[in-house]
């Protein structure tokens, strides 16, 4: 059977608002609900069905009202070193999240933690990064870290580390960050935060401080 485009709009709204009901992260949940909500009512429109075409812009304007109200909170952020490489919350906070981090650092271990180059990244004082380094030279350093919890990958985390607190890198002389990857989605998220590739296929990124 062929499908009208009416019909299509219908079926994408649907899947798109069935899809941000499994997303974890509210954020990218508003904003996929969003727009399945706006597609689904405008399918209402189309065929004569009020009742979905009220409900579902009733929804969107549910999501717009919070998406506005997510992005006017003021957050605040700060960096809490890590004191003890062995510590109750680091190491809690890395038996919890032991699955997700191998998802985008599968060459990760605990080891890799040095006390005096890492640091706990706190949200409101929730912690919802981890971040650990180490040096390469007096000018490079290595990310070894660089994780945030599901519900806060947002980029938020990322523009207080390597744009607000880049002093932080600065003061220890440091010019130039390495980031080592062959996972897409933290190739991606890199991307997004200003890496570049230092050679075609290296897995080896890059960015000046």
């Amino acid at each position: 059977m062929k499908l009208d485009l009416i019909e299509i709009i219908g079926y994408v709204g649907s899947v798109l608002v069935a899809v941000s009901l499994m997303m974890k992260n509210i954020y990218y949940l508003r904003r996929i609900n969003l727009i399945g909500a706006a597609t689904f009512a405008t399918y209402g429109l189309l065929v004569g069905a009020i009742p979905v075409f009220v409900l579902n812009s009733f929804i969107s304007l549910v999501d717009i009202y919070y998406i506005l109200e997510a992005k006017r909170k003021k957050e605040y952020f700060t960096l809490l070193p890590i004191e003890q490489s062995n510590g109750p919350l680091l190491k809690k906070f890395l038996d919890f999240y032991k699955n997700d981090i191998s998802k985008f650092f599968p060459d990760f271990v605990s080891s890799k933690i040095e006390e005096d180059k890492s640091f706990f990244i706190l949200r409101n004082l929730i912690p919802v990064g981890l971040f650990a380094y180490k040096e390469i030279s007096e000018k490079e350093i290595k990310i070894e870290l660089d994780y945030a919890i599901p519900d806060y990958r947002d980029l938020k985390n990322a523009r207080f580390v390597y744009f607000a607190q880049s002093n932080h890198f600065k003061k220890k002389g440091y010019e130039l960050l390495k980031a080592e990857s062959q996972v897409p989605d933290h190739i991606k998220y890199l991307a997004k935060i200003g890496f570049k590739e230092e050679s075609k296929k290296s897995g080896i990124y890059i960015k000046n401080i």
